[in-house]
């Protein structure tokens, strides 16, 4: 699905020029479930965002099911992003104006989607995600484990290839957090969604199917 090929990212500073990642290639496949781990500081959530395509200040060759990512212009990149990548952070990125159903309806916004069709897919993710009864409340209303579980939702909504996770459970309690990995082996195993988390904690990469270690902006053993 993935392949990267010598990505540097690099910041240039008063000091000289600062790589937060070097070197890197990586191939991620279909259907893996990938942890990225390391120390703070270590490049994971920049490479989890070079992944995501929402930084494109690097260099070296991206390629995502055989296209060349790192020749697309920028209109192109955000298209590709929208129908094939879905992302869950650590703070939840809801937007506090807007009720669960209308966070779960914007990634559905981006595409040429009749209103009706848009209603039955947030309906069933709802439904899905056992929050049909939190539909119209406004995040502020929502604990820290339901404003995670409709981020998950709002990420899945539009049934992306690949999702991304940076400290998925980083803000939870340990049974939410417990729950939140369950759900993410389920999507991986039985529908076969390629997933790549960045987390600190061991119990979570032992979810996954493969660990990939940073350590200064470099893969290491």
């Amino acid at each position: 699905m993935i392949q990267l090929r010598h990505i540097d990212r690099v910041y240039p500073l008063k000091g000289g020029p600062f790589y937060a990642l070097r070197h890197i290639d990586l191939a991620i496949n279909e259907g893996d479930f990938l942890s990225i781990m390391g120390p703070s500081g270590s490049g994971k959530s920049t490479l989890l965002h070079l992944l995501g395509l929402h930084d494109n200040a690097w260099t070296g060759e991206y390629h995502f099911d055989g296209v060349a990512v790192h020749a697309l212009d920028k209109k192109k990149r955000f298209e590709l992003q929208k129908k094939n990548i879905g992302f869950v952070f650590q703070s939840y990125h809801l937007l506090d104006d807007l009720t669960v159903y209308e966070n779960l309806e914007i990634p559905l916004s981006y595409r040429d989607m009749p209103k009706k069709e848009r209603e039955s897919i947030v309906c069933d993710a709802l439904d899905r995600f056992h929050i049909v009864g939190k539909r119209d409340l406004y995040p502020s209303q929502l604990s820290g484990g339901q404003q995670q579980l409709v981020g998950i939702a709002r990420a899945l909504v539009a049934r992306p290839r690949l999702i991304l996770a940076d400290e998925p459970t980083g803000n939870l309690h340990s049974d939410q957090g417990r729950e939140i990995m369950e759900l993410f082996r389920r999507l991986n195993q039985e529908e076969g969604v390629t997933i790549v988390q960045v987390t600190h904690s061991n119990e979570n990469a032992t979810y996954g199917t493969r660990v990939v270690r940073l350590a200064d902006g470099v893969i290491v053993p």
